[in-house]
């Protein structure tokens, strides 16, 4: 059974410090999406793989939001200024590594988190 307060509680972890995390662009985004995912796998508790579940759906729920953002700037700027399409298709392919960056590193310490909850 999802602990869907610990999947947004790890989200809104992952949330707040992904905005502080863009004084230390790369490195801050990684440790925002480690720590909403290990704040997710904690409070499930249970076992490693909920914790991984629930450090994966954290991290998931953040990488639609980020990925929802990057492709809608991109429609407004290849609108504007790009030939149409020419600008869309290489963001999306660039925001599907986004969204499996965000989702795979809060998995593994949403683990880390269930493990250590027990």
């Amino acid at each position: 059974m999802v602990n869907w307060r610990a999947v947004l509680v790890g989200f809104g972890v992952e949330l707040v410090l992904g905005l502080f995390a863009f004084a230390l662009p790369g490195i801050g985004h990684a440790a925002a999406g480690l720590v909403g995912g290990f704040v997710a796998g904690w409070m499930a508790a249970g076992s490693v793989w909920n914790g991984a579940l629930h450090g994966l759906l954290a991290g998931a729920l953040g990488g639609v939001v980020v990925v929802s953002l990057l492709v809608l700037a991109s429609v407004v700027v290849g609108l504007a200024f790009a030939p149409a399409g020419a600008l869309g298709l290489g963001v999306a392919a660039l925001s599907l590594v986004v969204f499996f960056a965000l989702a795979v590193d809060s998995a593994v310490a949403g683990a880390i988190g269930g493990l250590l909850a027990d």
